[in-house]
């Protein structure tokens, strides 16, 4: 007997293609001349509200890079008018100053990714020159103004010196950090066709992502196999559907006890005993989600 799968309470927004990076690993494809999209602001609030209406509880802007959108701040406190929790997950290379009061509102954390304590070795990754410093000065400021950062780590490179950059860290006062592997999807794919097995098992259980171009998927790792558009469909009816339900079955069961780092905090320690920091710095190696670059 088939168990339907929980009710999506964690939505990834992804904004946005656009990003001052061009990460080896990135899921998403992103870089500087990839466009924000067909989802206008409106429609975005749009998503916002039913997705409110829906009983979701936490909404991620996501890019590419979520802050490069000008209408980011709008956006965000439209969900937090809606009563939405809210999470920022942005590279941290540039801060416009008025985000900072932005960040500090009630109900916004901030989420980043991090790849080594050696600015050579980051940047190599990231193809940004000066993105190490950048991204560190800018967590120093998060923490310093009581912003919740998390962090992710994602392993790209042979001797990459993941278990000092998670160290370095925690140094700097970010208290949940989870490590993972590359996924081989987007530029991490290598050319290869997107696989389901590299899903961590997340996606449509609890969790749900919708696209630059409207389209709604599992997570954003899973945008190779969409269940429909909400510039065609509410997301209520997308949710209910035929195509949802496929992607269902798609996307492998999980791990029973694993701890699974993803892109979105649904396995935060803060919030999932199974993955407190003891659990998630080590390298995993299961299925499971990476983090944007």
């Amino acid at each position: 007997m088939t168990t339907a799968p929980p009710a999506v309470r964690s939505l990834e927004l992804e904004i946005t293609g656009t990003c001052q990076a061009t990460c080896s690993h990135c899921f998403a494809d992103s870089g500087p001349t990839v466009t924000h999209g067909t989802m206008t602001g409106e429609d975005w609030k749009r998503v916002i509200n039913e997705a409110s209406d829906l009983g979701v509880e936490l909404v991620q802007f996501i890019g590419g890079e979520p802050t490069l959108r000008p209408d980011l701040p709008e956006l965000l406190t439209h969900a937090l008018r809606r009563g939405l929790t809210v999470e920022v997950f942005s590279n941290l290379i540039h801060v416009r100053r008025g985000m900072w009061d932005v960040f500090a509102l009630p109900g916004v954390s901030l989420g980043t990714s991090y790849y080594s304590d050696r600015a050579d070795e980051h940047e190599q990754i990231t193809r940004v020159r000066g993105s190490y410093r950048r991204t560190r000065d800018n967590i120093v400021t998060a923490v310093g103004r009581g912003i919740s950062v998390r962090a992710g780590i994602v392993h790209v490179l042979d001797e990459q010196r993941v278990d000092e950059a998670a160290a370095e860290l925690r140094l700097l006062g970010v208290e949940h950090i989870s490590i993972d592997r590359t996924r081989a999807f987007g530029r991490g794919a290598s050319g290869k066709a997107p696989d389901p097995s590299e899903l961590c098992g997340r996606c449509t259980r609890g969790r749900g992502a919708v696209m630059p171009n409207g389209d709604v998927t599992g997570c954003v790792m899973s945008r190779a196999w969409p269940a429909g558009n909400v510039q065609e469909q509410p997301l209520g009816a997308i949710l209910t559907g035929s195509g949802w339900a496929d992607i269902v079955k798609l996307v492998p069961e999980p791990v029973a006890g694993a701890c699974t780092p993803d892109d979105s905090g649904d396995c935060d320690p803060a919030n999932t005993p199974a993955c407190a920091p003891k659990h998630s710095l080590p390298i995993i190696h299961s299925p499971a989600l990476g983090v944007s670059a």
